[in-house]
């Protein structure tokens, strides 16, 4: 493809995705945030210490606000993503029930004020996913260019519905792969430039889940530099 043909396919398959995804009924986003929050929960309690970096809901994506306040209860900071120019990094700034906001680019709110942070790990929706980890956004790149702009890469988490699967985003050379997807079936990990279906975490205490392909420990205890008592 020319990169014009790319960015009206990328266009048609982002309505595509959206629209399927709105026309989901209350009653199934809520089982699926459910889901994704017990997912995230039980294999990534590593999250708890995290400063971490969520997205605010729209157009019914999945809804990370239950899981930030469950992790701030156990000791988390939570930012939202601020855009500050045109074309340049997003700013993240702390944000928690109370701290003021106010309302950016599609009507997003952001924290106005508050102290910025810099994540050690980030939740990123995904209009559309592929088999290689890649990600398919709004299309202005902000996220892309935040990644590559930080001196100690955060780990990255996308999380969408199985429904947004795709073969291919046709990845161009400035798009930057998640660490792992997170959708209401389960957990991924991209291995050797492909996903990895891990399965759906154990019930009961947080753990570490293991790859069937290196055997890596993901996020746990310890990965931010927290004590791992």
């Amino acid at each position: 493809m020319t990169h014009e043909q790319l960015k009206t396919w990328r266009k048609a398959e982002r309505g595509r995705l959206i629209a399927a995804r709105t026309a989901l009924d209350a009653q199934t986003l809520e089982q699926y945030r459910q889901q994704i929050d017990s997912h995230l929960g039980r294999s990534f309690p590593g999250l708890a210490s995290a400063k971490l970096a969520f997205c605010w809901p729209i157009k019914a994506e999945y809804d990370a606000r239950h899981l930030a306040r469950t992790l701030r209860e156990r000791g988390a900071l939570t930012a939202l993503p601020v855009v500050v120019a045109p074309k340049q990094p997003l700013e993240f700034r702390e944000w928690h029930p109370g701290v003021e906001l106010a309302a950016g680019p599609l009507d997003i709110p952001y924290p106005a004020r508050s102290p910025v942070v810099v994540p050690n790990a980030v939740l990123l929706p995904m209009n559309g996913w592929d088999q290689a980890g890649y990600r398919l956004g709004y299309g202005g790149g902000f996220f892309d260019r935040t990644l590559a702009s930080f001196s100690k890469n955060p780990a990255v988490i996308g999380v969408a519905y199985e429904m947004a699967k795709m073969e291919t985003i046709h990845p161009q050379s400035w798009d930057i792969p998640v660490d792992w997807v997170v959708t209401e079936r389960g957990v991924y990990r991209r291995d050797d430039r492909k996903l990895v279906y891990l399965g759906v975490p154990p019930a009961g205490e947080p753990s570490s889940l293991a790859s069937p392909v290196c055997y890596a420990d993901e996020i746990a205890p310890g990965y931010f530099g927290e004590s791992k008592k």
